[in-house]
Order: C-alpha cells, then structure tokens, then sequence
C-alpha cells in the first residue's frame, strides 16, 4: 500500500475524532451548567478528562508498545467509549455522572497517543519525519473541529443543551467507523528494543526541559479549553458567537497544518518553542484584559495558529526524533500524561478555586503568568540544543 493510500484512514480517525472533541470539550462546561452544576463542581468535572491522562495514555502507550498492536487497542478503546457514552442519557447523580465520563475519558485519552505514535511510524522514514505529510493528515481534524464547533453553537443556541448525548454518541460511532478502517499494521519488534528504558532519554537536559515547557505551555491553555466557553458565555455572547470564536482559531490552524512544511525550517524546534510561548504570553493578556472588544477576542484567537497548531507539530516532531521505534508508544504517552494529564488537573483545580473566588476572566492572567515561564523552559531547551551540536559535529 502506497503512503498515500495509508494516510486516508489516518485522516478519518483525525477528522471524526476532533469532530467529537470540537463539540464535546466546548460545550460540556455549559451543559453541565444547565443542568444545574456550580461552577467549582463543573472544574471538577471537566478536569476528570486530564485526570485520565496521569495514566491512562501512558498505561495504553506501554502495551503498545509491548505488544506492537497499536490498532487494535484503538478499537477497543473507541467501543468502550461509545458504549460508555450511553450514561449521559440517564439521570445518574454527579458520582454517577462522574463515574461515566471517567469511563469515556480512560479510553478516549489514550486514543491520540496512540493514533500520534502509529501515524509517525507511516510519516517517518530512515528517522526522518514528515512534516508535510504529518500535516495534511491533522489539518483534518482540525476541519472535523470547526465543522462540530460551529454546528453545535448553532444548534444549542436554538434548540438548547438537551441534545448533549446524542452528539455524543453520534460523534463517538464515527470515531468506531474510522478506527476500523485503519490498516492493522503491527509495529514490528527490533533486536535490542523490546525492553527498552525510556530512563536515559529522559535525562537528556534537551528531553528534560521539552517536557517542563510542555507542561506550563499546555497548563497555559488548559484555562482555554475548560473555561473560555464559560467565560465568553458570563460576558453575554450569544452561543453562536462562543463557535465562531472557536472556529476562529480552528480556521488558521488549519491553514497553518496545510502550509507548516514552508515554515517550520526557519526556526529550530527549540526557537519555535519559545516563539509559541511568547505569543501565548500576548494572547491570554488580551484576552483577560480585553474581553468586552469582540474584534480584539477574534484577534487573540488567531495567535492560536503558532501558540498551539506550530507548537503541537515540533513536539511531535521532536517526539519522533528522541523516542523512536518501541520506544514510540511511550513517548508520545508522556507527552499526553505531562502535558495533557497534569498539567490538565492543576489547571482544572487551580482555575475552579480562582474563578470562584475572582471570577472566571481571573484564570486567563493566570494563564498568561505560566506562559511566561513556559518561556523560560522553552529558552533552556534551545540553548541545551545548542550546546549539543558541536558534540554532534
């Protein structure tokens, strides 16, 4: 089978399961919300997704890569959460409620790890990463995103949040169709590797400080992704306008993923680093201290392309390069378990005490303080780069 040919499922998997993110992670604040939940109790709630990902993603990763079957654990994963999925019909209580979504999340956070370290093994070859072909395919999801976020905005806003369920579990039935046409391609085992240690990897001071800039820089938009919805909805926008917002970001990501193979060369993946965490710095600024300007929250919205899509392609970037082969699986589970587990749960916590106490505009300057040390982090990365290619030469 021709890359070309692989890459299709690749896509489908990409486009339906950022189809059901792009409603779901949204909108769950506020459905919570009309089904009378506080708001610390709908912190608690959503941040239960990052709680998954202190281990779930890396327990997944680990028997992958053990077992080199990377496909069929996605299946398994995606049954169980459309199964699962079913609970948000009934009136289960908040335990009740909580127990379903810790269900869901178990098995739909281990779901991108896992797809991430399956496709690098398609885009990569000799250790060399694609960075054209890795982006067409995530420019999918990132359409499957905007087409959700918008419906879904328009739908709630003249139908309400009822319907919460049934995107739910229509969203999660095309992530099943698309699981299943993946290729089961079994990664196979190399002399030497099976029972590779990730521990030296870890030590290397570039590996090191490229976590701890993943985690502020995600931390940072942690308090986007639970409560911008929340907090564009207090300000008195209607709901369509939280999707175009939405939609806003997701549009120059898209144009970013189809056009990065241009960009990424002029900078080292460390310089891109830095550059994304700077301009994180400036968008959450913005939008905290100008949230009453429609046009300056679009604006802010459009740095999305650099402080996440550019960001989010040199990690995998660099993934690939320092966590090849068996090694894959694990990789990009620390990845999701430092920068999308941990990093989710603070800011989850943190943001409800605080949007409690000072509103929810508050966790936006917030965001802006952990940006500026994921700054900091990203400035040790590229300097440990650069120390390390005069040893290479």
């Amino acid at each position: 089978m021709s890359r070309g040919r692989e890459l299709w499922p690749f896509a489908a998997l990409s486009a339906s399961y950022f189809a059901h993110i792009g409603f779901f992670n949204p909108y769950l604040p506020l459905w919570l919300k009309d089904a009378g939940f506080g708001l610390f109790a709908i912190s608690l709630l959503t941040s239960m997704q990052s709680a998954t990902r202190l281990f779930a993603p890396y327990a997944w990763g680990w028997l992958s890569d053990h077992t080199g079957e990377r496909v069929r654990l996605l299946r398994f994963c995606a049954m169980v959460a459309l199964g699962g999925s079913a609970g948000l019909w009934l009136d289960l209580g908040p335990w009740g409620l909580a127990g379903v979504l810790l269900l869901m999340f178990t098995h739909t956070s281990a779901m991108m790890p896992m797809s991430e370290a399956a496709l690098a093994q398609v885009v990569s070859r000799a250790g060399s990463f694609d960075a054209r072909l890795y982006g067409r395919v995530r420019l999918c999801g990132s359409v499957g995103f905007l087409l959700t976020v918008m419906a879904a905005g328009a739908w709630f806003e003249a139908h309400g949040m009822g319907s919460f369920p049934a995107w739910t579990m229509g969203t999660l039935l095309l992530v099943v169709a698309s699981v299943w046409w993946l290729p089961d391609r079994r990664e196979p085992a190399q002399a030497g590797q099976r029972s590779e240690s990730i521990l030296p990897v870890l030590r290397q001071p570039v590996v090191a400080w490229f976590f701890a800039s993943v985690f502020l820089h995600v931390l940072a938009h942690v308090f986007v992704y639970v409560y911008f919805s929340l907090y564009i909805d207090a300000l008195g926008y209607p709901k369509s306008v939280i999707g175009l917002l939405w939609a806003a970001s997701v549009l120059v990501e898209i144009a970013w993923f189809f056009t990065q193979a241009r960009w990424l060369p002029l900078l080292s993946h460390g310089g891109w680093l830095l550059l994304a965490a700077a301009l994180a710095v400036l968008r959450f600024v913005v939008t905290a201290g100008a949230g009453q300007y429609p046009w300056w929250l679009f604006a802010a919205q459009l740095l999305h392309a650099i402080t996440f899509a550019a960001h989010h392609s040199v990690c995998i970037a660099l993934l690939s390069e320092h966590f090849p082969a068996r090694l894959r699986g694990r990789g990009q589970a620390l990845y999701a378990v430092l920068g999308y587990g941990l990093s989710g749960v603070v800011g989850g916590l943190l943001g409800g005490l605080i949007s409690t106490r000072w509103g929810v505009g508050s966790v936006f300057w917030l965001a802006a303080a952990m940006a500026l040390l994921a700054c900091g982090a990203a400035w040790r990365m590229r300097a440990a780069q650069r120390r390390l290619r005069p040893a290479a030469r």
